[in-house]
């Protein structure tokens, strides 16, 4: 998914060669113990393996055997408000940017505020997560792995965008709703219990859980780094 480019390998050729002439001109120096043909030869042999190295890099990088490609794919992490989702995908996100791959990060609470005026009838937030999802199944397209977190309360949908991707890995958040409720700092829960929010998941709107989802995590049951743990093995397969 990545490669590494021309600038790179230079820095990298040009670092292990400084290090690797000053020990040739110490070795020359103390079999003949000349300072100036010590110096002469450690220059002959930079400029010459710097060459060597920089074609050979080149070459390589057109060589296809023994280079395992890694595949991308949607993560799509689906549950109650306040599950867990966006703390474990971030964390996902974070892994996978620091190991170099191309990947995004969506999320609900950020898309939403792109999409004001985007409802919360069945209808709405069918039609939300099936635009999300061409765009998640665009990127993959384009060789860019997903990592995305939407409660996504519907099945309908959420198969909607498993059928446009090719390598679609879902993720639910199981966490129960008393422990959701407990976690909510926002108070969401609170105001839709009260009737001040209509077609709140878990409340007054239903969630419909996943039967097929490839990684089942409690966050109630174990802890944010068993369970981060538990889906970097699964991606394991992918890198």
């Amino acid at each position: 998914m990545f490669k590494e480019n021309r600038t790179r390998s230079f820095i990298k050729m040009l670092s292990w060669r400084v290090w690797a002439t000053l020990t040739t001109m110490i070795l020359v120096f103390i079999f003949t113990g000349k300072f100036l043909i010590a110096v002469s030869v450690g220059v002959v042999e930079v400029v010459a393996k710097m060459l060597l190295y920089y074609i050979h890099e080149r070459i390589w990088d057109k060589i296809r055997i023994g280079r395992q490609e890694s595949k991308p794919f949607v993560l799509w992490f689906t549950g109650l408000p306040s599950s867990g989702k966006s703390t474990l995908a971030d964390k996902t996100y974070e892994y996978l940017s620091k190991k170099g791959y191309k990947v995004e990060r969506l999320d609900g609470d950020v898309v939403r505020s792109f999409f004001p005026n985007t409802g919360f009838s069945k209808e709405e937030r069918n039609t939300h997560i099936k635009r999300v999802g061409f765009l998640a199944s665009l990127l993959e397209n384009n060789g860019v792995s997903v990592v995305s977190s939407f409660v996504s309360p519907y099945e309908e949908s959420r198969e909607f965008v498993r059928n446009l991707c090719d390598n679609f890995i879902q993720v639910y958040v199981s966490t129960p709703l008393e422990e959701c409720e407990r976690r909510d700092v926002k108070g969401l829960y609170k105001k839709a219990r009260a009737g001040e929010i209509s077609n709140f998941t878990g409340i007054s709107d239903p969630y419909q859980a996943p039967k097929d989802a490839q990684i089942v995590i409690d966050t109630s049951k174990e802890t944010e780094e068993d369970s981060f743990k538990r889906i970097k093995k699964y991606i394991s397969s992918y890198m």
